[in-house]
């Protein structure tokens, strides 16, 4: 898709502007006067170091963590859907749990044991569908490999269906197949009009597949396109900083 084209969809996601954002959990200074803007409409990674604030950022956008400066998502008309897929998903292997009781749970308001709602039902076969899943509904999520874990979670961040998408490192545990997935999704979003922010650490990804990316460890260290980004100098520069805190 050509720059011309992209100009071309109308976007409905937000525009999302991070306006001096700091935080502080104890003593230790975990974001110090982060500025950037998301464009809306756009595929926009967050790289850096492990460490480096950029999970603790994810949650002061979705309203986990206090924090200071100013966070504001400009929608271009009524404020949307926000989704999000988390990294990993934790819990007992042992539980009788299958892909549909999952996608129950996290997608409807019944209680997942009385199966999914007719409302839900047709935008949860879709979903997994999209994501390669469909033929493994029944399985308990225990059963699943790491990978198809990750495109459970990926299906479930497409309901309600997004405007702004939240992605912590979604190809962390995916195989090839389902980085193909996860490739054709992220075009389909882009397509959309969807804001996508999106923390990814496989910086050769991030190269074909963002329109701009932002580095931070603690503070931005830049925030350009990929091909201005992704320079071995700055690279160098993100992964080996290590911010002071403030004089005092």
């Amino acid at each position: 898709m050509t720059a011309a084209e992209h100009l071309k969809v109308a976007s409905i996601g937000p525009t999302l502007d991070f306006d001096k954002v700091s935080l502080t959990l104890g003593r230790t200074l975990i974001l110090d006067g982060v500025s950037f803007q998301v464009q809306p409409g756009s595929i926009h990674a967050l790289v850096g170091p492990n460490g480096g604030g950029k999970s603790s950022l994810i949650k002061t956008l979705l309203g986990q963590t206090p924090h200071q400066g100013q966070l504001r998502l400009q929608w271009p008309t009524t404020p949307g859907t926000v989704g999000y897929v988390p990294q990993a998903l934790e819990f007992d292997r042992g539980l009788p749990m299958t892909v549909d009781d999952f996608m129950a749970a996290m997608c409807q308001r019944r209680p997942a044991f009385l199966g999914l709602s007719k409302h839900y039902a047709a935008a949860i076969g879709e979903a997994l569908e999209r994501v390669g899943m469909q033929d493994k509904r029944k399985r308990r999520m225990g059963a699943l490999s790491g990978g198809e874990r990750q495109r459970v979670l990926l299906a479930q961040g497409l309901i309600p269906a997004p405007h702004l998408l939240v992605l912590d490192e979604p190809m962390s545990a995916l195989d090839e197949a389902g980085i193909q997935v996860f490739e054709r999704l992220l075009n389909d979003w882009r397509m959309a009009g969807i804001t996508v922010l999106w923390i990814e650490h496989d910086l050769e990804a991030v190269g074909r597949l963002a329109d701009r990316v932002t580095g931070l460890n603690r503070r931005v260290l830049f925030d350009a396109t990929p091909k201005e980004a992704l320079t071995p100098d700055r690279l160098l520069t993100l992964f080996s900083t290590h911010p002071r805190s403030p004089a005092q």
